[in-house]
């Protein structure tokens, strides 16, 4: 009666089955769920170092006046938080493994799993958490940059738009079989032009797929100048962003 009375005081349930100890698969499972919301967060970490990449630079960490990013190489802008809560995720789920090597102990209870405890269990939770602080900084202070992310998604001359167009085909009669032809065989008429550095839109600012879908008489007798417009939209993609974010943070 104590033991569920003082349980409930903490809003906690007694174990229903113990021996001398808690049994550890308990403390396994914990061990896992910090695991895996350690390798969420690094996720996150992993997307920002990409995109700070020179050759993607879509975002970046904040760089602060007088900041290093390299001794040898003054000119660096390294992403040394991302790349420090990738470095520690990897330490939360090598916890699980001596987590998970506790739960067989010897009859009701050795001690082996007592010395493993004392070292994953606080840094586990103290690692967590300032992956966490951290994380939450880095979104905060984040850098972006949509001109660039305009520039990447033009350096294939419209390409990304490949599968609108594939789709709407069918919707006007085309065969699959057919509709993949047509779409394929513009997207390698760009595929060489780019290899050949030809610019990839127009004065017009018109992608240089757009140009030949535009200008294919197949394709044209299934889809108006409009209809093929139309499929080179932006906003199409970003349509249901709203609907999305109020899924996840309602």
């Amino acid at each position: 009666e104590l033991e569920e009375y003082a349980m409930a005081e903490l809003g906690l349930k007694p174990e229903p089955c113990s021996n001398q100890v808690i049994h550890r698969d308990r403390y396994a499972r914990l061990a896992t769920a910090l695991a895996l919301l350690a390798s969420s967060v690094e996720k996150f970490a992993v997307q920002v170092r990409h995109l700070q990449r020179t050759e993607v630079y879509e975002a970046e960490e904040y760089f602060a006046k007088g900041q290093k990013g390299s001794s040898a190489m003054p000119h660096k802008r390294n992403p040394i938080l991302t790349e420090n809560i990738t470095g520690l995720a990897r330490m939360i789920r090598a916890y699980a493994i001596p987590a998970m090597e506790n739960v067989a102990l010897w009859h009701e209870r050795d001690i082996s799993h007592s010395s493993t405890e004392r070292f994953w269990l606080p840094d586990a939770f103290i690692t967590t958490d300032f992956m966490l602080h951290r994380m939450n900084s880095v979104i905060a202070n984040l850098t972006v940059m949509p001109e660039n992310m305009m520039k990447n998604l033009n350096l294939t001359g419209g390409l990304v738009f490949s599968q609108r167009v594939l789709l709407e085909l069918p919707l006007q009669g085309v065969s699959r079989e057919d509709a993949y032809r047509i779409v394929q065989r513009n997207a390698m008429k760009v595929w060489e032009e780019i290899q050949k550095g030809k610019p990839t839109t127009n004065e017009k600012g018109e992608s240089l797929y757009l140009q030949y879908l535009l200008g294919d008489e197949e394709l044209r007798a299934s889809l108006s100048e409009e209809q093929i417009r139309e499929c080179f939209n932006f906003d199409y993609y970003t349509k249901n962003v709203d609907a999305i974010f109020k899924r996840v943070f309602k």
